[in-house]
């Protein structure tokens, strides 16, 4: 990959003064603020003023939450989080044994749930019809692509695609958190899933290896008094075709626990346990085999070694207005000048828009219909799927260029008048096409 460079020439007045007195320039490090806690008594008191209002079991979803827990980032975005070690993913593909497989396919998912800000922070909630791509340059030469959509608003679901075209692997999935306020806490139920397909690995009716994912839930603890703190919960789980998994991240008890730590087991159909999963989700996680007596544990993941890669965007002025980047960028920038009233203000522009769409929607009986995606099938996991049909036998090379016929990922590249055609309608075209 490329490295931009700063060519701006050096002031050599100050280089000298520096090197006349002997002291060395330091740099300041840059500091994201999405790693600062803002819990301050301002903070606070806007919080309880919110909280005020509300009963345990309250939806937070219509709730307007204070700025300065919100992360520079929307949940399309947020969700390439677990896609920055494709270099498991591929291993895990390229494994020839089936429980090995299986397992590297567990360690590619829980690697990525430590990629996060230090502080509380959310996710801003996406808007109706919001989008985002990136692209990834992988070490092996390769390219992944991915491509999201708010496909529904009450409640909200983020649709995403995601595809390593050369290595036979591509993801589809479905973000559907609903929040609740629980006292002194407040939970993100995270009732989406993730499939994952190894085209290429069949089974003897031609059917494509395919896992189903679910997600741990998020809780924010210590809202009313405490610090706040971050806590993945209650179960993850993970089915294969020859085997399962259910991890559980343990939230910590009032007198007695930890933090952050889990602890599951890989099970054949039968239920007969093979591996055992321990450890903390953001720290280091291991494995024992249980089909050897007085096995040790060995090591699955450790975050403190790991390396994830990083997503690459079109440049901004590229981009479409309801691109996530984009959409947002008032916002986010008064996020990282930490300036809340600026933020506050964009973020009601954008959603005060956003609710006389709706409403002009409602009084002229149209429905919405997202672009990019379309409403499953029956039979089929999720409840979307990108529009494009891209089959699994055809080229790799065949099938970037239908990925990117979806909506412009790569830069330079531009929008076309099929863009805003509704995903179900130019998926209707497509298998018209297909069967004359």
């Amino acid at each position: 990959m490329s490295v931009t460079t700063n060519d701006r020439k050096p002031d050599v007045s100050l280089q000298s003064n520096a090197q006349k007195s002997n002291v060395k320039a330091v740099k300041s490090p840059t500091i994201d603020t999405d790693d600062i806690d803002e819990d301050d008594e301002a903070g606070s008191n806007l919080i309880l003023e919110i909280i005020s209002q509300l009963r345990p079991g309250s939806d937070l979803t219509k709730i307007t939450l204070p700025t300065f827990i919100l992360e520079k980032k929307s949940m399309l975005e947020r969700v390439t989080n677990q896609l920055q070690f494709p270099d498991i993913l591929i291993d895990a593909h390229n494994e020839q044994d089936d429980l090995e497989r299986f397992t590297k396919v567990c360690m590619w998912y829980l690697a990525g749930w430590h990629i996060a800000p230090k502080a509380v922070k959310k996710p801003l909630n996406p808007v109706l019809g919001e989008h985002f791509t990136c692209y990834w340059n992988l070490p092996n030469k390769q390219q992944a692509f991915y491509i999201s959509e708010q496909t529904s608003h009450h409640p909200p679901e983020s649709a995403y695609f995601y595809m390593i075209p050369e290595s036979h692997i591509r993801i589809d999935g479905v973000v559907i958190p609903k929040s609740k306020f629980l006292g002194n806490s407040s939970a993100a139920m995270m009732e989406g899933k993730t499939v994952l397909q190894f085209l290429d690995i069949k089974d003897s009716n031609g059917v494509p290896e395919k896992y189903v994912l679910t997600q741990p839930n998020v809780y924010v603890r210590g809202i009313l008094f405490g610090k706040m703190r971050i806590e993945l919960g209650d179960h993850m789980i993970i089915k294969g075709p020859k085997y399962n998994a259910d991890i559980e991240f343990k939230t910590k008890g009032f007198i007695s626990g930890t933090y952050d730590a889990i602890g599951g087991t890989i099970k054949d159909k039968s239920g007969k346990a093979l591996y055992e999963i321990s450890g903390k989700w953001n720290e280091v996680m291991y494995v024992k085999d249980l089909r050897i007596k007085g096995s040790s544990k060995r090591v699955l993941f450790d975050t403190s070694k790991a390396q994830p890669l990083k997503p690459i965007v079109r440049p901004l002025q590229e981009q479409g207005e309801y691109e996530s980047r984009r959409l947002w960028k008032k916002v986010t920038d008064a996020l990282a000048a930490r300036d809340q009233k600026v933020a506050t203000d964009e973020k009601s522009k954008i959603e005060d828009y956003q609710r006389d769409m709706a409403k002009k929607r409602s009084e002229d009986g149209v429905d919405f219909h997202p672009k990019l995606f379309r409403k499953a099938k029956p039979g089929e996991d999720l409840d979307y799927y990108i529009f494009n049909d891209i089959p699994s036998d055809i080229t790799a090379e065949s099938q970037i260029k239908k990925i990117l016929e979806i909506v412009p990922i790569l830069p330079g590249q531009k929008f076309t008048h099929k863009f805003a055609i509704p995903g179900y309608k130019k998926h209707e075209l497509q298998e018209n096409e297909q069967t004359q």
